[in-house]
């Protein structure tokens, strides 16, 4: 079951990075795969798996906000 959630989050991950460029939302999603996938690999104790991921899901926030903050000035 583990490994299970540990692809979705993986395939939501991948899939999310492939289609940031069409919305902002996409960020979002890929913010919350690679959430995923850093609970998953601290379930597997793949601790620097963990942080890395961990690092992502930051990024991709940050990256979100600073994308809306830019629609919001074209608007």
């Amino acid at each position: 079951m583990v490994t299970l959630f540990g692809s979705i989050a993986v395939t939501i991950m991948f899939l999310a990075y492939w289609a940031e460029d069409r919305s902002k939302w996409f960020l979002l999603v890929f913010a919350a795969g690679t959430a995923a996938t850093a609970a998953y690999s601290a379930l597997v104790q793949a601790y620097p798996v963990t942080v890395i991921e961990a690092l992502w899901t930051l990024i991709a926030i940050q990256r979100f906000f600073k994308r809306h903050r830019a629609e919001a000035v074209l608007a």
